[in-house]
């Protein structure tokens, strides 16, 4: 899909575009593209961070009063649109998109004002506090408790699946607080400081061959007698479940899905090109084109959903529905085309166990990027369970949409 964009829209895409590429670090880029899902070191995360700070970029998401663009929705859209086409990392949801939501909507003056202004200027990563052994998609199962001593509450449990908590500053983290009624009646919402006594993080590492300390991206947390201000308490005791879901309308929406699924396509096009059966490009092959075909339908309809998404938060409301369209057709589109790319490479997507890093010399069997394939395959098999499976998505939007 070819937007038409008009003058004005041009003009800002030529900026940004101009503005991004003399500005962007090539060792961002570069550690970015090798990524398996875009994620970077904390090193390249602020030091790209800051400079989108710097020029105001950082929140375009934010209303103008907190550091915000002031950008209408296509205009975000071509800043998506650009920053994936530079080969830009994912900027840090958690802060700026996640957390900072719920403290605009729901936290203290003191909280917005301690908290806001660092994460506009990329002085503090955040990550989140949510799943649980036991407690993925039936959250409000959640077992790791705060128990309330004076000024403080002191949290004793295990949070799972944590991404960057090995080096993130602080954590939005969901506690229970009282065992009575509803389960989703005793839950609260907890800004906690990651250098607080008693955290340990382990690291996780995937399938996805990520086995280098500080390069991984998930932990298990484990928490022993931390106590946490009750001022760092979003809101009232027991109502965190409100929150929650304020926030997982963020989360399932927060990530810009088209643009980068858009430039996954295209780099599926060249892999096509690249890969022979019987002297013939395998982009020539009839029934690999008809699955294309089929694949680029499915991508235009999830870019003219996020149009819809980024218009629906242009009045500062919440995303509501659309968040869980968004999030579950662009997860879905974006494992079909890895799916795609591992059948284009065939036998060269099977090595994959001695993985270079962003910074390796050692040149791959099979062409560039080639061993890049199946690791990111595999990596992307999460993306439709993590912030809500497609099962609870479509659960969603049945009941709310449909009225079944």
């Amino acid at each position: 899909m070819d937007l038409a964009f008009n003058a004005e829209e041009l003009a800002f895409q030529r900026e940004v575009r101009d503005w991004i590429s003399a500005n962007m670090p090539v060792e961002v880029a570069e550690e970015s593209r090798r990524s398996r899902s875009s994620h970077v070191s904390r090193e390249r995360l602020i030091q790209w961070q800051r400079k989108l700070a710097e020029k105001g970029w950082l929140c375009p998401n934010w209303p103008k009063e907190h550091g915000g663009t002031g950008w209408n929705s296509t205009q975000k859209f071509i800043f998506e649109m650009e920053m994936a086409r530079a080969d830009s990392p994912y900027l840090s949801s958690f802060s700026l998109k996640m957390v900072a939501p719920v403290l605009m909507k729901f936290g203290s003056d003191a909280q917005k004002k301690r908290f806001l202004p660092r994460i506009a200027a990329a002085e503090e990563l955040w990550c989140q506090g949510y799943s649980e052994p036991g407690s993925g998609s039936d959250l409000a199962s959640l077992r790791t408790r705060a128990v309330r001593d004076g000024d403080h509450y002191v949290v004793n449990g295990q949070k799972i699946w944590t991404t960057n908590a090995h080096w993130a500053d602080w954590m939005f983290c969901l506690v229970r607080t009282s065992t009575e009624g509803k389960p989703q009646e005793g839950i609260s919402f907890l800004l906690i400081d990651m250098k607080s006594p008693g955290i340990k993080v382990d690291p996780i590492y995937l399938a996805d061959g990520t086995r280098t300390p500080m390069r991984h991206e998930v932990n298990q947390v484990f928490f022993t007698d931390v106590r946490v201000p009750v001022a760092n308490r979003v809101g009232e005791e027991n109502k965190g479940w409100t929150y929650a879901k304020y926030l997982l309308e963020f989360e399932r929406g927060g990530q810009a899905h088209g643009p980068r699924l858009r430039k996954a396509f295209r780099h599926l096009q060249l892999l096509a090109q690249s890969q022979f059966g019987d002297g013939v490009p395998l982009a020539q092959d009839r029934d690999w084109r008809l699955k294309v075909a089929a694949l680029e339908m499915e991508l235009d309809a999830v870019e003219m959903n996020e149009l819809m998404f980024y218009s629906s938060l242009k009045s500062g409301d919440s995303p509501g529905l659309m968040a869980s369209v968004v999030k579950m057709r662009g997860t879905e589109v974006g494992q079909k085309i890895t799916e795609l790319a591992v059948e284009a490479v065939a036998w060269y997507g099977v090595p994959f166990t001695e993985l270079r890093n962003y910074d390796s010399n050692v040149v791959p069997v099979g062409g560039a990027y080639v061993d890049d394939v199946t690791p990111r395959y595999v990596n992307n098999r999460k993306t439709t369970i993590f912030g809500g499976s497609s099962e609870v998505q479509r659960n969603i939007m049945a009941k709310a949409m449909l009225g079944l």
